[in-house]
């Protein structure tokens, strides 16, 4: 039995009906980060390498975010305001940035490696960030932890992730295309904070949800439904 049966359906019917509350904390975050950025880029080189660092962070703040926004809502109701999730997230910023690190130059070595590798890791890590903002685990740990909740599941969830990734291509070409006619810089930008925006959301309920149904599967977690 396919534990992820519908998993996408149920992301998309989340998704749409607390589209204001997850769209506008990714939408805060990203225009947030987006000014200062170019605040930043006004400095000089210097202030570029800070710009690109904030960026970083921001990255890995949006996704513990999403994933505690996601948490808040399955009970059909968005209890913390976007200030409150934001902050339930910060803890995590420094587990998700070393996890998301390591196994983004573990992912790529392994892409770089006939690609295969790269496309096993990141079906058997697919759920480290969930793990470690719903489960509260180290960074280390959590990818031991994700490798066994995705055991027997794994063909279930890289095809659920191929999906995700066509459904970005598709939402960022028609953005592109959308956005066509304006100067490459504010392309560029618009199109980074709108794709962003819109799909950050979509990608964290696939996610968080892939974590609730394999962690259903392998038995239960006892705190799986703390907040």
């Amino acid at each position: 039995m396919n534990p992820l049966s519908g998993v996408l359906e149920e992301a998309w019917r989340m998704y749409r009906a607390h589209a204001p509350h997850l769209l506008a904390i990714s939408f805060v975050i990203y225009i947030i980060t987006a000014i200062i950025v170019a605040l930043l880029a006004l400095i000089g080189e210097f202030g570029s390498l800070l710009g690109a660092i904030v960026e970083l962070v921001s990255v890995f703040l949006l996704q513990a975010a999403l994933i505690k926004a996601v948490q808040d809502v399955r009970d059909g109701r968005a209890d913390l305001s976007i200030g409150d999730t934001v902050s339930a997230a910060v803890p995590y910023l420094g587990p998700v940035a070393v996890a998301s690190i390591l196994a983004g130059i573990a992912i790529t070595i392994g892409l770089a490696l006939i690609i295969v590798p790269g496309l096993i890791l990141i079906t058997i890590w697919a759920v480290i960030i969930p793990v470690i903002v719903i489960e509260r685990s180290g960074p280390l740990a959590a990818f031991g932890r994700s490798q066994r909740l995705v055991r027997g599941h794994g063909w279930h969830v890289f095809g659920t992730l191929v999906l995700v990734f066509i459904f970005m291509i598709v939402v960022n070409i028609v953005i592109g295309a959308i956005l066509a006619l304006l100067p490459l810089l504010w392309r560029n930008g618009l199109s980074t904070v709108i794709s962003g925006t819109l799909v950050a959301p979509y990608l964290a309920l696939v996610v968080t949800l892939i974590y609730y149904r394999v962690t259903a599967a392998d038995g239960g977690w006892s705190g799986a439904s703390a907040s």
